[in-house]
């Protein structure tokens, strides 16, 4: 299977895991040094590429640093992740029905789950410059404004109707579970209330604008996050709207955790 159709099957398959709300008490400890990916089967290369992505997702989780993704030194630890795992779990994803055709065993999709040794991920940070951002995590209000290709706009809500708004919130809560920030959309009630993140019960809100757009060959997120008395905004540009949420949650963990600021 080609490398970027594996990538957008695995991000297929874990958006449909997750579901509002991401709780403060869903990022714990333990699920920091912990991340899911999918493979194409449980042998020694299927296991090593499966792995290599979660390593990479509990070190920008344990650090709040997303510019570690994609980083070289990253990749080159990642080739080494069952060195720093301490457990490893596959669940296959055709429910154990029999192999069809010539399918093996061997390659049969796999949804794998790996915990790491903190104190071994800790040390893999500092030996990037980087350390364990601290919990609890900053509980976060999403107010995000949709306006699809066809139909009408929307306000992206916990229990909004649709199949276009359940598959967007999967990715959202499975961006903001795989980044290690509780999360919490509102109820359609809530939208109107001129506080809605303190009647949410969160301290940070993201709000912002996701629009397909055909000039830019895909959606368009304008996002807005207000912090501490402060304003932060930034784009991103003709990408599907599982990689807008990605920037979205990705940016406000940045300038949560101290990282910087996501380019505008």
């Amino acid at each position: 299977m080609p490398e970027c159709l594996k990538f957008r099957v695995a991000a297929a398959v874990l958006a449909v895991l997750f579901a509002f709300p991401v709780a403060a008490a869903d990022i714990d400890r333990a699920s920091l040094y912990r991340a899911q990916s999918v493979t194409n089967g449980t042998g020694e290369e299927n296991r090593a590429w499966g792995l290599a992505p979660c390593l990479e997702e509990v070190l920008v989780k344990v650090s709040g640093d997303p510019r570690l993704i994609g980083d070289p030194r990253v990749a080159e630890m990642s080739r080494h992740a069952a060195d720093y795992a301490t457990q490893i779990g596959y669940r296959d994803l055709l429910n154990n029905r029999p192999p069809h055709d010539e399918q093996g065993t061997h390659d049969r999709p796999q949804y794998i789950t790996a915990d790491f040794a903190p104190d071994k991920i800790d040390a893999l940070l500092g030996s990037l410059g980087r350390k364990p951002w601290p919990l609890p995590r900053p509980a976060i209000v999403a107010l995000l404004d949709v306006k699809p290709m066809k139909g009408n706009g929307f306000t992206l809500v916990r229990d909004g109707d649709g199949e276009l708004e359940a598959d967007m919130r999967g990715a959202l809560a499975a961006a903001a579970y795989r980044t290690g920030l509780p999360l919490e959309l509102p109820k359609p009630q809530d939208i109107a209330l001129a506080d809605v993140t303190r009647a949410l019960g969160g301290d940070v809100l993201l709000a912002g604008t996701l629009a397909w757009r055909p000039e830019a060959l895909g959606w368009v997120g304008d996002w807005r996050l207000a912090s501490k008395g402060k304003e932060y905004r930034w784009q991103v540009r003709g990408v599907s709207f599982d990689d807008a949420f990605r920037n979205a949650v990705r940016g406000t963990l940045q300038i949560l955790s101290g990282n910087g600021e996501p380019e505008p």
